[in-house]
């Protein structure tokens, strides 16, 4: 087995090797989004502790399924990033140095130092800490497991916090190790997943998917589309005054008016210049590249979306549509990004899916009320709204 480098290296003069990542630079830049408690511990205990599961529910599948499991490299490096940002705000509130404490486990004898060519021209030399240990993922699994256990034992005046400290760094660096995850790629998925979850996103970094297209293949930059609700119960849409799709009810025997769920759709147009849905409806594709005519906006796509938004409404009914919330858990917010693995919209980051979803329920709520409306929805500032439909006599 070869070990990953673990984010350690660094060049002779003190610079980095060139694909690795400062653990300080990490912790530093992870701070911004650390919104739990300085003094209490609990939460990040609970936290670290319930990510170190989390870890090994697919590690144990991979071992088990071998090649069957095809997503387990990406699960295994997000579940080990997410297990290092509690174990970072851990050490941070107990007043350690995370380099410190990988830095004293990978000084134990079961590892060899290897010296290898830098591919920098200020630092020649790279120094890696690699592993000399078995490849038993079960014995490294519950060695993990048991130092996140005893960490749960810690308060603010600990007087063993550093060995215990110093003992789940090892542990987590023999599972990450055993797991054959590559260290430096866990540490900059965390950083971008959890800054673009809890960090508000400069607005000229995010993605728009059809600069290079022109007009009638792009998503509009403004629209309002009328939301109707026919005598027979059906919904419809109009835009420009022409109807758009097809009639919809609400599918289901105990109605819960999902006939009016196109609304999310519009949300991601406007919020995520990304709907394949709402381009089929308007005839929008871009149809002037094959390539991302087929991937992009083709019925798999379409598939994705709508069974997304499905997926998303039955669980917001329970949440009563998002009503009064301010925030989308993380798990759902997970659970969204595999669901969009591989399409283009993947680069959007998480709090504009957050933003996608609170503002999209908001409207939904006020069509919802109204049986129909008028939704306003601006791809420059990333909104939609809402306008009841005009009082006919």
């Amino acid at each position: 087995m070869v070990a990953p480098e673990i984010g350690l290296a660094m060049t002779k003069n003190g610079n980095p090797a060139s694909d690795s990542i400062i653990l300080d630079e990490y912790v530093r830049a992870i701070q911004r989004t650390d919104r739990l408690s300085q003094k209490d511990l609990r939460p990040v205990l609970m936290g670290l502790f319930g990510e170190v599961g989390s870890i090994m529910a697919p590690a144990k599948k991979a071992h088990r399924e071998k090649d069957a499991y095809q997503g387990y490299q990406d699960a295994v490096e997000e579940e080990f990033g997410d297990a290092l940002w509690y174990f970072s705000a851990l050490a941070t509130r107990l007043n350690h140095n995370l380099s410190d404490l990988f830095s004293h486990a990978v000084s134990a004898d079961h590892y060899q130092k290897i010296v290898a060519a830098g591919t920098l021209p200020t630092g020649p030399i790279v120094h890696i800490s690699s592993p000399k240990l078995s490849e038993n993922i079960d014995e490294a699994l519950l060695e993990l497991g048991q130092a996140g256990a005893e960490l749960l034992s810690l308060r603010n005046d600990s007087s063993d916090a550093t060995k215990l400290l110093q003992k789940f760094a090892a542990a987590y660096l023999n599972a990450l190790s055993v797991a054959n995850a590559n260290f430096s790629r866990v540490l900059k998925r965390n950083l971008a997943k959890v800054s673009g979850r809890f960090l508000k996103p400069d607005p000229t970094s995010l993605p728009d998917f059809d600069s290079d297209f022109d007009p009638d293949e792009r998503l509009p930059e403004k629209f309002e589309i009328v939301i109707k609700q026919r005598p027979n119960g059906q919904s419809c849409l109009l835009w420009n005054g022409v109807f758009i799709g097809d009639p919809l009810t609400d599918n289901i025997h105990d109605t819960d008016d999902y006939r009016f769920h196109d609304v999310f759709h519009f949300a991601h147009a406007a919020i995520l210049h990304w709907s394949p849905t709402f381009r089929a409806l308007i005839k929008h594709k871009r149809k002037s590249d094959k390539r991302i005519d087929e991937a992009q906006d083709g019925g798999r796509a379409i598939v994705v979306e709508e069974g997304l938004t499905a997926w998303l409404y039955s669980r917001s009914k329970a949440l009563k549509y998002f009503e009064g919330q301010d925030s989308v858990s993380l798990d759902l917010l997970k659970t969204i990004s595999e669901f969009v693995r591989g399409y283009e919209v993947e680069s959007c980051p998480l709090n504009l899916w957050e933003n996608a979803i609170l503002q999209g329920y908001e409207v939904f709520r006020e069509v919802r009320k109204h049986n129909g409306g008028i939704v306003v929805g601006d791809r420059v500032t990333r909104t939609i709204g809402f306008r009841p439909l005009p009082v006919t006599k």
